[in-house]
């Protein structure tokens, strides 16, 4: 079935809820974080969906691949820093989120190959 949306890419579903999770997680990091590492994890994991769903419409396969690989991109920013986050004491289970990170990374590398053949 091809998505009328970006609401239907599965991967877009899978980037919002990890964007939900980083909200939850940070809301409990230390105060002087506000405007720190929160800020900065919550600025990268929303720029993955929301690139997803920027490129959806783009109607040249270049412009696609474009902003599928800055989602791609953001989500690396992500991944260090849960890292990050983890050394500094201020997750409790980065394994988790981690490899949810690593399942969108898959699924925006197969999607940007699936455009990249047709």
């Amino acid at each position: 079935m091809k998505a009328k949306r970006f609401e239907d890419l599965e991967v877009w579903g899978k980037a919002h809820q990890l964007v939900l999770n980083v909200y939850q997680l940070t809301k409990d990091f230390p105060h002087e974080e506000k405007f720190g590492l929160a800020s900065q994890m919550r600025r990268s994991a929303v720029s993955v969906p929301a690139n997803i769903a920027e490129g959806f419409n783009k109607r040249t396969l270049r412009d696609k691949s474009h902003f599928y690989n800055i989602a791609q991109s953001s989500l690396e920013e992500l991944r260090y820093y849960f890292i990050l986050a983890n050394d500094l004491g201020f997750m409790k289970e980065p394994q988790k989120c981690l490899n949810s990170a690593e399942e969108i990374g898959r699924m925006l590398s197969g999607l940007i190959k699936s455009i990249r053949q047709t």
